[in-house]
């Protein structure tokens, strides 16, 4: 996986629903495995909520941290 595409990912800030405006390494646990039950959106967002569920899973989002921009 590319670098570029992993740090964007974690920035990324999810468009629509209860948890707009939040980065997506930020959305809770429970709300990726509601994506992943019901399939997550086409396109770019799904790919990166995909990345997201697989990071939270295996329980790496702490090693991740230090990629996160802050916001302004």
């Amino acid at each position: 996986m590319d670098d570029k595409l992993l740090i964007e990912a974690i920035n990324q800030k999810m468009p629509f629903g209860k948890y707009a405006g939040r980065k997506l390494i930020e959305l809770p646990e429970p709300y990726l495995v509601w994506f992943h039950s019901k399939g997550f959106p086409e396109g770019k967002l799904g790919q990166q909520l995909a990345l997201m569920y697989e990071i939270k899973l295996n329980g790496l989002e702490g090693m991740l941290k230090p990629l996160i921009v802050p916001t302004k």
